[in-house]
């Protein structure tokens, strides 16, 4: 080996087979992956002398790095004794070491031989002296289980007289296991090879694949047990039952090497941009994410809650995406939504590209896009600069493999349930393919087309047909819906634009062929980077989306919460006369949640697994529904000066939901996977259920209800009595428990407590004291069965703002405020949670509740909403 080979990078994997590339690229993305390689002639090339085998520095470094990687196990299997292994590579002891073609497994084996297989091992031995005595040349090995002859120095008709009076003599004993290798000949009194000590491997650490490199006769053992995703590569000639091939050690290296870099990325997410910093397009009937320069790294189709075609988000890029770069690279100039609007401008020199989310039908007697489908992804690129292009469909969260078909004008999408078209005038395409996807790449000059060019995913269509109307003219007609209802809208002074992209925001998850509306956009986005705090809240919630609802209400617009409440009576109604069997949440159509389940493909957003479909709280008990839900329908009876039948059934059936389980424990508004507790905050919301019923009732025209009386007061005297705790001096989490929770701040939010009352005053003051930290607060502290820790909360941020006005502590307000609104990302929207730390945004996104937590706090500053008038209880307590 030339000192020139060995000092190449392993990292150069350029001159590698391309399937072999291809084929390292897919076993680095397998959830628990085990790496194993022979020692001599594999991470150390062959030597005369075996004590002076050092391994390659390269294949070192490789092997330690992958050894420190997470879900991923390394192990040397040799045929050497395993002390002589350890005492020559000084690997570490996260690699795992395996001598005498697996006969140990550690140092301690020998110990370990019954006294049968010791006598064994002992007249093996003395047989082997007297046939190796006096011959040059010739090398005897001693191992625990075992006993070696080399005759690698010998001359070879003497090594070959040798070999062949072992293999009719010992060789043919009885519980003698024969392995021969490159000039040496081993016979073991344990019947084990480098396959079995694999596979035992294997078992051991539930690996999902496993790649084995070997140079040796003794290495097809362990290829030949090799099956499914696995990988085997044979160095140097010869037959061999591996699937691939490299010449020597050190190209043995570099496969090492791009085994750690592309694992590496995967497990710890290759971009990883700041959560807060993707913007979200939407067009009413699915949303999609951007980063900032210009990548779309998530779209669900056909419905938000439906798989992902691009999920590089959580997935990285082979889990999809569709780029736009200038060819000579470089960070943008900025990005920006067109004012009032869901229209995304991302910026270059020389080149803008515009992204919308678009309907293939305007109205129906003009379509845009013939072959109406569904959704709408435009892309339009301006300018004079040479582009790059690169569109990677994975349907199903890369589950599924597609076939990319240019045809005319486009690119069509093979192999999904749902047809999808990517329409790309005068683009010619080149597909490759990359670890069993293809991926479409080309470079474009825009001067070439007159300085523009628009690019049209279609879904639910196979149509590459030329649209009807200019481009611009469709930007228009997409745009105006927006715009037209922003001008509607009565915003407040402080924090104008920001209030207006948040209502925008929350506009875009409601979904409009239903009525329901999102909590988030995403799933599995972490509370805690590299953490397991990671749900999926692509469903309709029913507090949250009441309370969405609400602040859109409170901006003057009504629409999006009468399509809720009747999406909610539709609900109700199949509960079959039960609306106390309310779920907490439901998928976009209604429908009850599948079992929650894990894509362990999927290495999460910057390495934070796991990445779930699906949400377990489907199947808690939380009381605390009934509130939002009754209180929008209140503020929707007031704006509007009526009730209508279907909300008066809504309202009905959530008076009867807390009459027949307030009393009982629940999961709570946090949905911890803890035994139920009888929550202060589930309490309050029963009691704002029936409170804000009653409002509705006596201000438009219904008939006192004395029985709605009585249980609202005897809702808050419990709530009151027994949610306080005195060691606390506070309104905690729970009746009884100590700890602190910000949701307890609802005591006094709701309207149960007077803003000056003493024991409201005292639970800002704990809660103050012990959640917040600098701009946020944390939902709690307490323990909830989960490792690790997650961030500040901007609707609890939210909730102490609304409580320091309510206080008479407008100074505090209004300078949280200010630090809340500070956090958001560049385009204005904001994630679920804020790490005060690390100074970035954490959770789901762009998140429900803190854009409606933002939207209220503004309003209540401009003074344009008052604290709620409910019904104040003051009992004796």
């Amino acid at each position: 080996m030339s000192q020139t080979a060995t000092d190449e990078s392993p990292a150069s994997a350029d001159d590698l087979d391309p399937e072999l590339r291809a084929a390292i690229g897919r076993i680095a993305r397998v959830p628990q992956l085990l790496v194993a390689c022979d020692y001599d002639g594999t991470l150390a090339p062959i030597v005369e002398d075996p004590s002076r085998a050092v391994p390659l520095r390269e294949s070192v470094a490789a092997v330690r790095a992958l050894a420190a990687l997470p879900q991923t196990t390394v192990a040397v299997v040799s045929g050497r004794a395993l002390r002589d292994l350890a005492a020559l590579s000084r690997l570490p002891g996260e690699v795992h070491l395996v001598g005498s073609h697996g006969s140990e497994f550690d140092i301690g084996f020998v110990e370990r031989l019954p006294p049968d297989l010791i006598a064994l091992r002992t007249r093996l031995r003395n047989e082997l002296r007297e046939l190796t005595a006096g011959k040059p040349g010739i090398r005897m090995e001693r191992k625990p289980a075992s006993m070696a002859v080399h005759t690698r120095g010998a001359d070879p008709q003497l090594a070959d007289e040798v070999i062949e009076a072992i293999l009719a003599g010992p060789a043919t004993w009885d519980g003698i296991t024969v392995t021969r290798g490159k000039a040496v000949v081993e016979l073991s009194v344990v019947t084990t090879h480098k396959g079995t000590a694999l596979d035992q491997l294997r078992t051991q650490l539930s690996a999902s694949a496993v790649l084995f490199i070997g140079d040796d006769v003794t290495d097809e053992n362990a290829f030949g047990n090799l099956h499914g995703p696995d990988i085997g590569i044979k160095i140097g000639p010869g037959e061999t039952r591996a699937g691939y091939r490299v010449a020597e050690p050190i190209e043995a290296a570099r496969a090492l090497g791009l085994l750690l870099e592309t694992r590496r990325n995967w497990l710890f997410g290759e971009r990883a941009v700041p959560i807060e910093r993707h913007s979200m397009l939407a067009n009413g009937r699915t949303v999609a994410l951007l980063t900032p320069d210009a990548r779309v790294t998530w779209l669900c189709h056909p419905k938000p809650d439906s798989a992902a075609i691009f999920a590089d988000l959580v997935g990285g890029n082979p889990a999809g995406h569709f780029s736009v770069t200038p060819l000579r690279g470089g960070i943008p100039l900025g990005q920006r939504y067109r004012r009032n609007t869901m229209t995304v401008e991302t910026r270059w020199s020389g080149l803008t590209v515009t992204d919308w989310l678009d309907l293939p039908t305007i109205d129906t007697a003009d379509t845009d896009s013939p072959g109406v489908g569904d959704s709408v992804l435009v892309r339009m690129l301006t300018g004079h600069a040479p582009v790059r292009l690169e569109f990677a469909p994975r349907p199903e969260f890369g589950q599924i493999t597609v076939q990319l078909q240019p045809l005319g004008d486009g690119l069509l999408v093979l192999g999904s349930s749902e047809p999808v078209s990517l329409y790309s005038p005068g683009v010619q395409w080149q597909v490759d393919s990359d670890g069993g996807f293809q991926t479409a790449r080309a470079t474009v000059d825009l001067a070439a087309l007159g300085g523009s060019l628009t690019l049209e995913l279609r879904f639910g269509s196979h149509s590459l047909d030329h649209p009807r109307l200019p481009v611009l003219e469709r930007q228009s007609r997409a745009e105006r819906p927006w715009r037209d209802w922003v001008a509607d809208l009565e915003l407040p002074t402080s924090a104008r634009d920001l209030v207006a992209r948040s209502a925008l925001t929350l506009r875009g998850l409601c979904h409009q062929p239903t009525g329901s509306i999102l909590a988030a956009a995403t799933t599995s986005l972490p509370e805690e980077l590299g953490g397991v705090r990671n749900w999926d809240y692509r469903y309709c919630w029913l507090r949250d989306a009441a309370m969405t609802a609400r602040a859109l209400v409170d901006l003057g617009s009504l629409a999006e919460a009468e399509a809720f409440l009747r999406w909610v009576d539709g609900i109700v109604e199949r509960t079959g006369g039960h609306p106390e069997r309310l779920h907490p949440l439901y998928t976009v159509e209604g429908h009850e949640l599948g079992a929650e389940a894990v894509i362990d493909t999927l290495p999460g957003y910057a390495g934070s697994r796991p990445v779930r479909v699906g949400n377990l709280a489907n199947h808690q008990l939380q009381l605390d529904v009934f509130g939002p839900i009754a209180d929008l329908l209140a503020a929707v009876a007031d704006r509007r000066g009526s009730v209508r039948d279907s909300e008066w059934r809504v309202l009905e059936a959530m008076v009867e939901a807390v009459r027949r389980r307030w009393h009982e424990p629940d999961h709570g508004l946090w949905e911890a996977r803890l035994p139920p507790r009888h929550h202060v905050f589930s309490k309050v919301m029963c009691w704002m259920t029936v409170d804000r019923a009653l409002q509705v009732v006596r201000r438009h025209g219904g008939e006192d209800r004395p029985e709605w009386v009585e249980l609202r007061d005897r809702i808050g005297e419990n709530v009151l009595e027994y949610g306080w705790h005195p060691e606390a001096q506070a309104y905690s989490v729970a009746y009884g428990d100590p700890e602190m929770d910000a949701s307890s701040l609802w005591i006094g939010l709701s309207g149960l407590l007077p803003d000056d009352d003493p024991r409201f005053l005292s639970t800002v003051l704990q809660i103050e004291a012990d959640l917040r930290s600098g701009p946020v607060v944390y939902r709690y502290h307490w323990d909830d069965g989960l490792p690790g820790r997650e961030g500040g909360f901007h609707i609890c941020t939210a909730w102490l703002i609304e409580a320091y006005l309510r206080t008479g502590r407008r100074a505090d307000a209004e300078e949280l405020f200010r630090q809340m609104i500070d956090t958001a990302g560049p385009t204005g929207l904001l994630p679920e949670q804020y790490d005060p730390m690390a100074e970035r945004g954490l959770g789901n996104h762009p998140q429900a509740y803190s854009h409606l937590g933002l939207i209220r706090c503004a309003l209540m500053l401009d003074g344009m909403i008052a604290p709620s008038d409910g019904g104040v209880l003051t009992p004796s307590a």
